[in-house]
């Protein structure tokens, strides 16, 4: 079952595809500067939408030994509040090599890995791009056109990509 798009857009599609053209660095990074003045709330607003997307994935948060019995639980615990501040220095890093991601690539098979390890599965980066592109547009509003919509899922589909490699290095 194919997650919904806001507002019948097009599914993010999160793996690079062959030839693709660079994603347009001005229109990512002039969104992004938007949403970086609220990383936190804006990270939240990410996070819930994928909990509501795949409510499977809830269980894969644990800390301290303890599962959250609610995504409402998971989005107020400090713990959790961590990791969004993590996700959103992640994409920040995306955003600020926008232009040379392969500086980025070591890192974010690294990072593909870790999610591997604790069980985070491929497919579920598919829904982590749309709850990315959910965030985008209900911070953005009317800024978020189509152009900027398709910069990001570029970039998004590369950032994944260089993370499958997590999955592919062992």
């Amino acid at each position: 079952m194919t997650a919904p798009t806001p507002r019948g857009s097009q599914p993010c599609v999160p793996h690079a595809r062959e030839n693709m053209e660079r994603p347009e660095p001005e229109l990512i990074r002039q969104s992004w500067r938007a949403v970086s003045r609220s990383p936190l709330e804006h990270g939240t607003v990410l996070f819930a939408r994928l909990f509501a997307l795949e409510p499977g994935l809830l269980p894969l948060f644990q800390y301290n030994g303890c599962q959250f019995s609610s995504p409402e639980d998971c989005l107020s615990s400090p713990e959790f509040l961590d990791h969004i501040r993590k996700v959103m220095l992640v994409i920040d890093a995306a955003v600020t090599n926008v232009e040379d991601l392969s500086s980025l690539e070591e890192y974010l098979a690294g990072l593909g890995k870790k999610h591997r390890a604790v069980g985070v599965k491929l497919s579920s980066f598919s829904t982590v791009g749309e709850s990315l592109l959910y965030m985008l547009e209900r911070c953005l509003g009317p800024s978020f056109t189509p152009a900027t919509r398709a910069a990001w899922s570029q970039l998004y589909g590369a950032v994944v990509q260089a993370m499958s490699r997590g999955w592919d290095g062992e």
